[in-house]
């Protein structure tokens, strides 16, 4: 492949700008946050960086063209592949696809483009007194595109659920260069055609480049309050969740934690006070929840849940401190520079996480394989979170994490044996290998083991609209950490 020679042919595409070659560049793109050995890098020959529908379409058809593969990247926190290059691939870095093209405060929706972040989406619209929930704690640098691609998971999932529930219409250049839209405008229910701008969640980038969408939006809440609260056991909480939704209250957010991930969540609270918190030896998980809304029913649902909960075993943690820290972790994010988690927490070892949905009936069958499989494994346990993404219902994502050491190459083997064995295990139990992270090139292939035959059928869509497998090519259909015997 004459590298030059087809940069300059993009270059004269969509103007000289727009286009890089050199290593220096490229260096930035070469991995995201997804374990693997520190000395590894991947690096693209040509790296794009379009600002119009126009730009991508063009520089995807030179691509489609010469057979060259095309990786999307925008923020790379994803954690589990899915925006690695492939050597020599063309990176299309969707980062200057960051304008708002409308906010419609009468029909609560907003169009945009997809590279713009989450957080600089939701600073414009705020100057309209709205907002868009989708809240991942990478909301920095994590972009509408990437919650359009991989799906991943929100602080408010609870009241307002994931990309499914928000995503109206999108504009797609496939992997011939054609550009079309999806979906049903700005009305929020449709039965005509296909959905077809829902196949795009979850894509990873394998079916085409996503450039615009339209998103249902809402009225920031004028009132908030968090609370937490311990509990005997995860089922304890689960089931006073259960309850709390039962009786009719609506909460804007709940996730329940392990005892040992609230050391990852509290690490504003050891900045402050220099020690971690003191939480109660009989307390097996500790529920996050909050409440958004009119200042009158804020009160009450607080109140009422709160009794409902302490029905179920729950006790309120009254340090405030304790509860703030978490909200600072989780929404708020107001750090001071080089004392916050991330990457704080990462500077020895870096976050992994198998990202599983397991039946509410079998978390707690789930949490002892998980600390069975750390054991076996010899990876280091730093916790489990179930986070719920499901509007109105208990609709667990969990986030069984753990450390890895990525200048051990034999210890990033042996978190992805663990994310094997963790995933056989999910499906065993009637539930999914991944809820937030995705594929990528970690359960690509492997994930048979739970689609069974239907991959046959995904392979067959994916041609349709990517004839020369260009696109992100053996992503989510080979795995590069995981063969099944």
């Amino acid at each position: 492949m004459d590298v030059e020679k087809i940069a300059e042919e993009i270059r004269a595409a969509i103007g000289k700008d727009k286009v890089v070659t050199d290593s220096f560049h490229s260096m930035t793109y070469s991995r995201d946050w997804s374990p693997r050995p520190s000395t590894e890098t991947h690096l693209p020959s040509i790296v794009v960086r379009p600002r119009t529908t126009d730009d991508v379409s063009k520089a995807v058809s030179i691509a489609n063209r010469h057979e060259i593969p095309v990786v999307t990247a925008a923020g790379l926190t994803g954690m589990g592949g899915g925006a690695v290059p492939i050597d020599g691939c063309i990176v299309i870095d969707s980062k200057g696809l960051d304008k708002v093209i409308e906010v419609d405060p009468e029909n609560l929706t907003v169009t945009t483009q997809v590279g713009i972040t989450v957080l600089k989406l939701n600073e414009e619209l705020s100057k309209y007194d709205l907002w868009w929930p989708h809240d991942p704690e990478s909301k920095p640098s994590s972009t509408v595109g990437a919650a359009i691609s991989c799906d991943n998971d929100s602080t408010f999932g609870i009241k307002y659920g994931k990309i499914g529930d928000y995503l109206l219409n999108l504009v797609l250049v496939t992997g011939t260069g054609d550009i079309v839209r999806f979906g049903h405008r700005k009305a929020l229910c449709s039965s005509t055609g296909y959905k077809l701008h829902w196949l795009m969640i979850n894509a990873e980038g394998t079916l085409g480049v996503i450039t615009e969408c339209t998103l249902k939006i809402f009225p920031i809440p004028k009132e908030r309050r968090i609370e937490a609260i311990i509990f005997p056991s995860v089922k304890n909480a689960i089931q006073g969740l259960i309850r709390v939704l039962q009786a009719g209250l609506c909460i804007e957010s709940a996730h329940v934690n392990c005892k040992k991930r609230l050391g990852f969540y509290t690490h504003a609270y050891r900045m402050k006070h220099g020690k971690d918190p003191e939480i109660p030896e009989w307390a097996a998980a500790l529920l996050f929840i909050s409440f958004g809304g009119d200042e009158e029913v804020v009160d009450f649902s607080q109140k009422y849940c709160l009794k409902l909960l302490n029905e179920h075993g729950g006790q309120r943690v009254k340090e405030v401190d304790l509860t703030g820290s978490w909200w600072k972790s989780k929404h708020t994010l107001e750090f001071e520079p080089f004392n916050q988690k991330w990457p704080d927490s990462q500077r020895q070892k870096k976050f992994g996480a198998a990202d599983l949905g397991i039946p509410i009936g079998r978390i707690e069958e789930a949490y002892e394989k998980y600390l069975y499989f750390t054991e076996k494994h010899q990876i280091d346990v730093l916790g489990m979170c179930v986070y719920m993404q499901r509007p109105n219902r208990i609709g667990p994502s969990i986030s069984f994490a753990v450390f890895v050491n990525d200048m051990d190459p034999d210890e990033v083997k042996h978190f992805y044996a663990y994310v094997k064995d963790m995933s056989k295990m999910a499906v065993d139990l009637e539930g999914t290998m991944s809820t937030y992270i995705g594929d990528g090139d970690r359960l690509g292939g492997f994930n048979q083991y739970e689609h069974g035959k239907a991959i046959d059928y995904m392979l067959q869509i994916k041609k349709v609209f990517d004839p020369n497998n260009i696109l992100n090519p053996g992503k989510k259909f080979e795995s590069k950490w995981i063969k099944d015997e």
